[in-house]
């Protein structure tokens, strides 16, 4: 399987926070979630696969042979998005539109328009428009994403793209990253950070999960939900099952957690239910272990 980009190795020191070594794969042809709490280092991660942020060291290669982040070839391959003013704020439609074309090549305005419009944007051809700094926080992600996406590109990178959209955005923008993927099946790929998978599940294909600066698990999402399962009990047994959990919550009446599934049999000894777990389930057990284990 070729990978979109292999991470080798990267660190990044700041005076408060040292992001890596950071070892993970992007592979080709899926939707990849970068998951972490607030503060894991999504963020910095993708500044620097992205080159807005400077590295200390290692590399990152792109599509098996590029390394170069700031060249045109490559920038013109990947789309960049982040949630921060990512467009100058008192652009509109109109000129996001007129800019696009000019920078990019590969910009299609008919596919902007439609976008827009999905998004309940309107249209960069109507006579009255709002500039961005007057929109919404959601209508500001909106029009960045549909910046971005209405490029001809081989690799969107998304930073945070579902955390100022409502539902029914969350759940259009799963919709659009398929048919990215779809367009050229197998060539295109999509990277998106993100602290509440609960809404991105349906358009996530692979995890790599980050806490404190570093990759503390990583895989193919069918992959990982046969590596873990989520365990029920009763309260009277939760001793017991405890110490072959890696995440535990417990009331007066049950517990539930995250276990590796190589402890099935054994759990399954103390009258549990067991059950293949969600990517949320799986996402809050495997962060509040690392959280944990920070602590000690």
């Amino acid at each position: 399987m070729n990978n979109a980009i292999e991470i080798n190795g990267i660190t990044k020191k700041y005076k408060d926070f040292t992001l890596g070594e950071i070892k993970a794969e992007i592979p080709c042809g899926f939707a990849t979630a970068l998951i972490g709490a607030n503060g894991a280092g999504k963020t910095t991660l993708i500044d620097i696969l992205c080159g807005i942020t400077a590295k200390n060291s290692g590399e990152a290669v792109y599509f098996g042979n590029m390394t170069d982040i700031d060249s045109t070839e490559l920038k013109n391959r990947i789309g960049y998005c982040s949630s921060a003013n990512f467009l100058p704020l008192d652009w509109n439609l109109k000129k996001t539109a007129a800019a696009c074309e000019l920078a990019f090549d590969n910009f299609d305005r008919e596919k902007f328009s439609s976008i827009c419009r999905r998004f309940k944007l309107g249209s960069p051809d109507d006579k009255k428009q709002k500039k961005i700094m007057k929109l919404s926080d959601g209508n500001k992600m909106r029009t960045y994403l549909a910046a971005v996406l209405a490029r001809d590109t081989d690799l969107l990178v998304l930073d945070e793209p579902a955390s100022s959209l409502d539902p029914l955005a969350r759940d259009l923008l799963c919709d659009l990253f398929r048919e990215y993927l779809s367009e050229r099946d197998g060539e295109r790929t999509v990277l998106f950070s993100t602290h509440n998978i609960a809404d991105m599940e349906f358009a996530t294909d692979y995890c790599i999960f980050m806490a404190n600066g570093k990759v503390i698990e990583q895989g193919f999402v069918e992959d990982l939900k046969q590596k873990y399962i989520l365990v029920h009990g009763d309260a009277e047994n939760a001793d017991k099952a405890r110490p072959f959990m890696i995440s535990f919550t417990g009331g007066r009446t049950s517990f539930e957690g995250i276990a590796l599934a190589e402890n099935r049999d054994m759990l399954s000894a103390y009258d549990t239910a067991i059950e293949a777990p969600t990517l949320q389930q799986l996402s809050v057990g495997i962060l509040r272990k690392a959280e944990e284990d920070e602590e000690k």
